[in-house]
């Protein structure tokens, strides 16, 4: 897989044109006025992946998606966006890219189907192929039965489900959705990110931000910002380990644990300072690798004559490992 790049502080060079990358950043930032929204953001990212952008409400997120796609100029630092910079986009370049904004943009007088219609027509797709991709993006997002419905007349969550059928009908290779599971039910929502992956298996790469810190789990590389910076750039196992020093294992015993044993195991080379003692006689420990601590701490215990339950790597929610990125950067504040 092509290296991902975490931010610097210092200036770098120019960003990376290769054919194996669909996203190239260098030192890019964004002011309005005399505040930063984005700062200093670098990192490559390789094509046929998603790449979720995670963080609160105002951390720069939508600011970085509207550099990338070409909408705002940045006040500092380069992009490359499949090999060009957003700012020389051409029509064709542009054809090749699928954009989903945050807030409803298509025409609320026209019906569901009308507006699937007239956005296909703008990419020139012909009637007859037309009929299928609408007939099955409809099927996808589940608005078949109010095709025939105004925009304005259905649910802000019908017409964000709207807008993502919209901006997959022309096919593009590179996809930007800005919040696409905003106000989505979670039965829907998953269902969408099936998707999303059944995209990636094909070859298309998507760059997908989302305040569901949850869903950080569905990609391939998760960017976790705070207060137009980004704090962390890795794979969600990768930033779990980070964010955790290691892996998590909880060992259950039959009788009740004693404050020594967590000192004792505390000493064991591959064990980090992280043991707790947690009720039902269990002992959480952080280690370096899950699966080769296991097996040493069941002879641990065996030697000791502690009777072991059970032992099992515990996967922490992501939603406590973004607290902990967060709190760990600073940027507590900013939930």
């Amino acid at each position: 897989m092509t290296e991902i790049y975490t931010t610097p502080q210092e200036k770098v060079q120019e960003p990376v044109v290769s054919p194996d990358l669909a996203i190239s950043v260098r030192g890019l930032s964004k002011m309005f006025g005399d505040e930063y929204a984005v700062k200093n953001l670098s990192f490559d990212f390789p094509r046929g992946k998603i790449f979720g952008l995670i963080g609160p409400s105002g951390c720069g997120k939508t600011t970085t998606v509207r550099m990338l796609t070409g909408i705002y100029t940045p006040t500092e630092g380069e992009a490359r966006v499949l090999g060009i910079d957003p700012r020389q986009f051409s029509s064709n370049t542009r054809e090749r890219i699928g954009y989903m904004p945050q807030l409803f943009v298509l025409y609320p007088d026209l019906s569901v189907i009308e507006n699937l219609n007239f956005s296909a027509s703008l990419y020139g797709i012909g009637f007859i192929r037309r009929r299928k991709i609408i007939r099955d993006l409809l099927n996808f997002v589940e608005l078949d039965p109010h095709k025939y419905k105004l925009a304005r007349q259905i649910s802000g969550g019908m017409q964000r489900r709207l807008s993502l059928a919209a901006t997959l009908i022309h096919e593009p290779e590179l996809v930007f959705l800005d919040e696409p599971t905003a106000g989505i039910d979670p039965v829907l929502r998953n269902k969408f990110w099936e998707h999303f992956r059944t995209l990636s298996d094909s070859g298309k790469t998507l760059l997908i931000t989302t305040q569901y810190v949850g869903e950080a789990i569905y990609c391939d590389i998760v960017g976790v910002m705070g207060q137009g910076q980004m704090i962390m750039l890795d794979t969600p196992e990768g930033l779990r380990k980070r964010a955790l020093g290691g892996e998590v294992v909880d060992i259950q015993t039959s009788t009740p644990l004693e404050w020594d044993v967590a000192y004792q195991i505390r000493q064991i080379p591959f064990v980090q300072k992280n043991v707790e003692i947690k009720p039902d006689n269990t002992l959480r420990v952080t280690v370096d690798e899950a699966s080769t601590a296991i097996p040493h701490l069941l002879d641990w215990f065996k030697e000791r004559n502690i009777p072991v339950e059970s032992i099992n790597e515990y996967i922490p929610p992501f939603d406590d490992v973004f607290i902990q990125i967060i709190q760990e950067s600073g940027y507590g504040q900013s939930i």
